[in-house]
Parts: structure tokens; sequence; C-alpha cells
């Protein structure tokens, strides 16, 4: 049995300490504690210990600020998370598997024992003191972010997958953390340790976000959906900060049944809006904020729209501000405006992240056995880095086990006639190509760069790829899992193959350039006869 402090450094790294706080009535519980330096690292709020003033503290609704003397005091019920929002330049304790652990489970009788996977053990009457401790760190204004859509693997094959297509080569990364928005697991919540197990080969703590095949779907209703999560990496929406910019984490997958049937749908409690509101309350405006959730934003997914628009109304009170999510197994930038309900002038910017898993890793299997995965899209399977630098951002795509300047995938055909009246098609998809992106093309024995048409329509390789399954798919032969239908790319364009190429070997060269000025470049070789 593990000691009280150890069980505590294990769950948030708190110290709880002192006589017992009465429980007799929930309504009228407040926890009470400290945000100090743990200068000695022992977890142990010490006499010569520095405390920590005007530092937020929450209980997933109310955001306090510690006072002078690094004290706060907030109410709690008998199902409360309590947390501390990490400040800049401070980290918190992170566990053998770099997971944060910055927050107190406060359920004395624990999780219900309905629930089809492992939730909150008891923990007991509220401690007299929780406290926090916190350690220095040096956090520059320039710092790198790691974004991982939906690994979502069903059991230890697609564990060994993650590992060999997208971790091993991330090891040693010098980003500050990572994150994954969401379908940690595909159900089987079992495996929540052994995929933490893996990320945490990485080397930099990691932080997560609640999906949908995250959640326990043995209960009816949200408020008990999420306490295996819960169990395993605290609460599933809190805030932290990092380098002067203030990251929220979102909760937007709601549980509920009609009677029937259980499903979810996109929204948020009102207990999380209020929280969301009353933490930026604190954040100046001049500072980035990140909000990073499963389900996107954007109309064609299954939001309560009530709960949308609050959302839109609370993010909309800030000068700089974008948002991430997964879920759709795509990659894409939006721009949120007046058409989906946005009602600032200038649009929100919300990025639709690449998955680890790509299309739930089905397709054809390579050299090394892992299937090649691709999104219905086109984009290969993987993930990205985020570059901050005060109120600027940078997104970069990285495909799974590929060069990192692996940005455009050409498609055309081998070989072309010169002279040809029937023209074939260069397709370029532009995997992290913003909506108003300009993308040109040429050959090497050109110095003219040609503009290209934005088609919607699907990726050809993509397409042949998903048709030359279909015959196996038929007659129930194929041996490995297929892949999901097509869906029109938000990123790609054409152009026809010109009737003057004479016969020869050309470079085609495609330059995409972004709004935000960042420049992507793919080649592709064609012959001519």
């Amino acid at each position: 049995m593990l000691s009280l402090i150890s069980r505590l450094l294990l769950t948030l790294a708190v110290v709880a300490a002192g006589n017992l706080v009465s429980t007799v009535n929930a309504d009228e519980q407040f926890a009470t504690g400290t945000v100090f330096v743990d200068a000695n690292k022992n977890g142990k709020h010490d006499p010569d210990e520095r405390p920590l003033a005007n530092v937020n503290v929450s209980n997933g609704r109310d955001v306090v600020q510690t006072d002078a003397a690094g004290k706060y005091r907030i109410s709690v019920s008998n199902d409360s998370i309590v947390f501390v929002v990490k400040p800049n330049g401070f980290k918190t304790h992170v566990d053998e598997n770099q997971l944060p652990r910055f927050y107190y489970i406060h359920k004395p009788e624990g999780s219900p024992k309905i629930l089809k996977f492992p939730g909150v053990d008891p923990t007991g009457p509220l401690p007299a003191e929780i406290n926090f401790p916190l350690f220095k760190q040096d956090e520059p204004a320039q710092f790198d972010v790691l974004f991982f859509g939906d690994p979502q693997p069903r059991n230890q094959q697609e564990l060994d997958y993650i590992a060999h297509d997208v971790v091993e080569e991330l090891i040693g990364s010098g980003a500050a953390f990572g994150v994954t928005l969401g379908d940690i697991l595909f159900d089987d919540l079992s495996l929540f340790e052994n995929m933490n197990r893996g990320i945490a080969k990485i080397g930099i703590p990691w932080y997560n976000v609640i999906g949908n095949h995250d959640i326990n779907y043995a209960v009816d209703n949200d408020e008990l959906s999420d306490e295996t999560f819960e169990r395993v990496y605290g609460p599933a929406y809190y805030s932290f900060n990092y380098g002067g910019i203030h990251f929220v984490v979102v909760d937007d997958v709601h549980w509920m049944t009609d009677g029937k049937r259980k499903f979810y749908r996109s929204g948020l409690s009102d207990a999380q809006l209020d929280f969301i509101e009353n933490d930026l309350k604190t954040v100046p405006q001049d500072q980035l904020v990140v909000v990073m959730m499963h389900i996107p934003l954007v109309k064609s997914t299954p939001w309560i729209e009530p709960k949308r628009d609050r959302l839109f109304r609370i993010l909309e009170t800030r000068e700089h501000c974008i948002s991430l999510s997964g879920h759709t197994h795509h990659h894409e930038h939006v721009m949120i405006d007046k058409a989906d309900g946005w009602k600032n002038p200038k649009p929100h910017h919300h990025i639709i992240n690449v998955t680890v898993c790509g299309s739930w890793w089905s397709g054809r299997p390579d050299e090394n056995d892992i299937p090649h995965t691709m999104c219905a899209d086109g984009t290969p399977n993987g993930h990205t880095v985020m570059h901050f630098d005060g109120q600027k951002y940078l997104l970069e795509y990285r495909a799974a086990r590929s060069n990192p300047d692996f940005q455009i995938r050409i498609t055309a055909p081998e070989l072309v006639k010169a002279g040809a009246t029937e023209q074939e098609l260069i397709y370029a998809n532009v995997f992290n190509a913003m909506p108003e992106a300009v993308v040109e093309w040429k050959t090497n024995k050109s110095d003219k760069w040609l503009p290209m048409e934005k088609t919607v329509e699907h990726d050809p390789l993509f397409k042949k790829r998903w048709e030359e399954e279909q015959p196996l798919v038929e007659s129930k032969s194929l041996p490995w899992r297929a892949l999901t239908k097509p869906m029109n790319s938000p990123h790609l364009w054409k152009v026809p193959v010109p009737e003057s190429l004479t016969a020869g070997t050309y470079d085609i060269q495609v330059r995409a350039t972004n709004p935000n000025g960042q420049v992507l470049t793919g080649n592709r070789i064609l012959r001519v006869e």
C-alpha cells in the first residue's frame, strides 16, 4: 500500500496534511492549501520554501488566485477535482510516464462500480490542506509543441504501430511538451497505461484531451463517462501557461441517452463554460490563447449549438486566439467566420489536426508490416509541430517516417505524349495548405511560375488505392483493414499538362504560399515522348 504522500504525488503532486475537514455537508466544503516553490523537490511545503501569489486554482468552475502567502480557498463537492493552473516559468510534477500531475481528485467514495473500466478509487475525507508544489524552469518565448490527433489503437499491435511509425523518430525531441487531441485509444480503456509508456519515450511532458473513444460507454450520462480518464489523466478540462502563452484543454464530448440508445454530441457543460470564462478573465489580452479540443468547432460536426454559441461568445473576446482539434481523420485549416456564427470581424483560425492513425490503421501494409493508413483526404498519417513566439505561431505538418520536407504530393502520369489533344492532369495535394494559399507550378526548363486551379474532388492516389481494394472487399478476401471511403480534399489543386511540352524528362515543381508567408514545395519527374 502506498503512503499518503506517495499516493498524492502519483495522483497530482500535492501534499495533504493535518486534521481532516468534516464532509458532513458537501455544499459547505472548502479546499484550502498553498501553492509554493518546492526547492528541495520533496513534495512538502517546508518552512523556508517560497509561496507563490496570484496563481490560479480551480474546482472546474470557479477560479481563485492565491494571496500573498500563496494561500487559496475554493468550494468543492464530493465529486471534485481541484487543480492548479501552471504559471509561466514553473513546472508541475510529472510521473514516470511524463504525465503532468497538477491536480487533486476528491471522490470520497470513488467512482461508481458500474463502469466497464475502473475509475477512481475512494479518496477518503477531504484533507485539511491540498498544497501544490511547483518547480522553476526556463521557458523561452520561442518554443515548439507536438500535436497528435487520434492515435486510436484498438490493441497492442496498433500500439506497436504508433511506436514504430511515429514515436521512434521523435525520441529526444526538443519540443517543450506534447498534446494528444483526443481518441487516445479506440474504446479499450485498459490500454491507457501501455499507451502512456510508449509516448513517454519521447521524453517530454505530455498533456491529453479526452475523445469520444476515451470514455466509459457503460453509463448513461456525461458526468460519469470520464471516470476512467480522470483516474489516468486527471481533469478532462483545465488550463496551463507556457512561455507567455495560455493553453486551454476542452472536453467537448457530451455523452447522453434518449432512452433507447446511448450516443455522443459535441458540447460543453455549463460548469466547463464557466471555468473557461473565469479562466480567461485572468489572461491579459496581449497573450495568445490556444484552445485544444477533440471535436472540431465547425458546423459539419454534431455540436449542441447553444454550447458552441456560448463558447464562441467567450473566445470572441480574445484579441489573439486559435484552436486545434482532431476527430475527423483529415488535415485542414478552417477560418471560422460569420457564416459559422462567429461574430468577431476577424475570423477564428481552427486547425483540424492530422491523425497519427490516419484512416484507423487501414490499407495495405508496407515492408515493416505497418498499414499505409492514408487519410481520406489524401494526407499521410503523422503529426504536427507548432512553433510559438509570443503572439505568432506556425504549424508544420510531418508525415510519419518521412522527410520533414515532404509537404506536397504531386500525382501525374508517368508518361504523356507530346502534343496530345487529350490532356492529362497534374494534381498537387498540399497537405498543410490554408484556405487562401496560392499554389503555382513550373518545370525545371522554365523560370515562370504558373497558377494551379483549386479543385474540390477526391485525392487521386487515395481514390486509386481505395478502388483497388473494392473487389477484395466485396469478395470478403481483403487481408488487411479496408480503407474508409474517399472524401473531397480541402487542399487539392490541378493543372493540365501543357501541349507545348516537347519530348524529354521534366522536373515538375510545385510551390504553395500560405497567407502567413509559409512556403511549401514538392517535386515529381514527368516523361514526355
